[in-house]
């Protein structure tokens, strides 16, 4: 669903900061020979990400959900020499196409790929967290977050991407549409948990950025 006009996207991408060209590289293979392309975080959406990242100088990032490698690349942008950038997908056979590009950035040395379910990893991860983005399966969102906010330093940053979720939050919810009502319980969630402060903000499909009190 486009909330606003498909000109007007394209104006405000026209008018934000370039996209990278290893990364339009990776956007254009994406979309060539990988399933769901729409998933792609995209030119827009990765600038935001990079922006908020450059503010916030995290020197530990999570990232939840990898699939190409193009948010970790934008994420990444924001790292001190000394930081990491921990990314957690389940897809085996997307693990050579991200680290093809992790390998040939900058940040090839601080990128940490991990493969498998992100609900037994992430309490494996010995470090404190000042930026996490979650942006994968919707039906564990509530879960992921109750997981790394004990995880998280005061102060840091939780993205949580597709919150509007094609706009169904808005719909009735039809009896077998999990990810909606997971969706719908998510954003009340992070309206309500005392730990947090939230705003959500109708970027593409929506991105909450809550902080850590």
């Amino acid at each position: 669903m486009h909330f606003i006009s498909e000109d007007l996207e394209d104006y405000v991408a026209n008018h934000s900061e370039n996209e990278p060209e290893l990364l339009a590289q990776l956007n254009k293979e994406t979309h060539q020979k990988i399933l769901q392309p729409r998933m792609l975080s995209g030119h827009f959406q990765g600038r935001v990400l990079s922006m908020l990242s450059k503010i916030i100088r995290p020197t530990h990032i999570l990232e939840i959900g990898t699939y190409t490698g193009y948010a970790a690349l934008c994420l990444a942008e924001g790292l001190p020499e000394n930081g990491t950038l921990d990314t957690i997908d389940i897809e085996e056979e997307l693990v050579d196409f991200q680290k093809k590009y992790f390998d040939v950035s900058p940040w090839k040395n601080q990128i940490i790929q991990h493969l498998g379910d992100a609900i037994d990893i992430i309490p494996t991860l010995n470090k404190k967290f000042d930026l996490v983005f979650i942006d994968a399966d919707k039906e564990n969102y509530v879960n992921y977050f109750h997981l790394i906010v004990p995880m998280m330093n005061k102060g840091g940053i939780i993205l949580s991407d597709n919150v509007l979720w094609s706009g169904k939050v808005l719909e009735e919810v039809k009896a077998n549409d999990t990810s909606t009502q997971v969706l719908l319980d998510y954003n009340k969630l992070l309206k309500e948990d005392p730990r947090v402060e939230t705003v959500l903000l109708p970027i593409r499909d929506g991105l909450t950025v809550s902080r850590v009190l």
